[in-house]
């Protein structure tokens, strides 16, 4: 495994990072928590860009969990059948929603124990949940984090709980809001799985990986 950067050119990556892109932004649409509680949930396993197709229609009309069940299991699946795993995400769906209603008073909870206890949602949807809609410094590990954690080595860990600890462990704290954010985008688009793009990466100089390339498409 790739070692640590140590303090201070973890420092430098995350001041480069916020250079580049001050308040970096999720990249699923969203109104309100219950909407953004949903895409997230829908996300697993599917692109942001799927899940925006989908529910651009659908938040149309099910922004609210009352919304949502009045829309059924039925009606939600012909809004979602194009995104992977549909018809469980349905299901879960209109069961968050119906808790949400019953115990919650139709409002998502800013706890991650309350978030996780609802159907179909993990750590990693809760983490979205609470970082994007309540400002709070939760890390949400996903392949492009975990990829990046590991290659780079500002977080290195042998699965997705121990470079989430990484994270918030050894990122500066003035960090600490948009580091999920600013990880996720530069693996989505320039740390990339294959042939990553070392030739325009803005960290390169403090990178760990040994097999840099010189691509920059």
């Amino acid at each position: 495994m790739v070692r640590q950067l140590t303090y201070p050119e973890m420092k430098a990556v995350f001041t480069t990072f916020q250079a580049i892109e001050p308040e970096p932004k999720g990249e699923l649409h969203h109104t309100n928590a219950f909407t953004l509680l949903v895409a997230v949930a829908l996300s697993a396993q599917a692109t942001d860009a799927g899940v925006n197709r989908a529910t651009g229609p659908l938040f149309q009309i099910a922004d609210t969990p009352e919304k949502m069940l009045a829309l059924g299991e039925e009606g939600l699946t012909e809004y979602v059948k194009t995104i992977g795993l549909f018809r469980n995400k349905a299901k879960n769906v209109i069961k968050l929603s119906r808790i949400l209603v019953e115990s919650y008073g139709s409002q998502v909870p800013s706890s991650r124990a309350a978030l996780q206890s609802l159907p179909g949602v993990g750590r990693k949807t809760a983490n979205v949940v609470l970082n994007m809609w309540f400002h709070q410094p939760a890390q949400a590990v996903d392949t492009h984090i975990f990829r990046v954690g590991n290659r780079t080595g500002i977080a290195p860990g042998k699965d997705e709980t121990a470079v989430e600890r990484a994270v918030e462990d050894n990122v500066p704290a003035e960090f600490q809001l948009h580091a999920h954010h600013w990880l996720i985008l530069h693996g989505r688009y320039i740390c990339v799985a294959r042939s990553p793009k070392c030739g325009i990466c803005p960290i390169r100089d403090l990178c760990l990986y040994e097999d840099k390339t010189d691509e920059k498409v």
